[in-house]
């Protein structure tokens, strides 16, 4: 059964980082409104861009461009312990 996520939703699940839930980081959820499988596969670009770069920007770059690739453009990404951030979405208006 398929659930539809219509709004974001608070979710303090613990997701693990590796396939057999064993070692490692652990990912926490804090509040989402993807669907189980694609809140997975984001644990697992992040996990994987953890692994190859150390630097923040680098990190973002990477998971932004995988996330680009599989499911088309205009995904953001932020990472970091100290941040501040604002974003929305609308669609342009057209002026005539």
């Amino acid at each position: 059964m398929s659930e539809k996520l219509d709004a974001p939703t608070s979710s303090s699940t613990d997701t693990s980082s590796s396939p057999n839930g064993a070692g490692g980081p652990k990912a926490v959820i804090k509040n989402v409104d993807m669907s189980e499988d694609m809140q997975q596969e984001a644990v697992d670009v992040a996990s994987a861009a953890l692994e190859k770069y150390n630097i923040e920007k680098d990190i973002a770059a990477q998971i932004k461009k995988e996330f680009d690739r599989r499911h088309g453009p205009t995904w953001h990404v932020v990472v970091g312990k100290n941040f501040g951030s604002y974003v929305t979405h609308g669609d342009a208006m057209k002026r005539v």
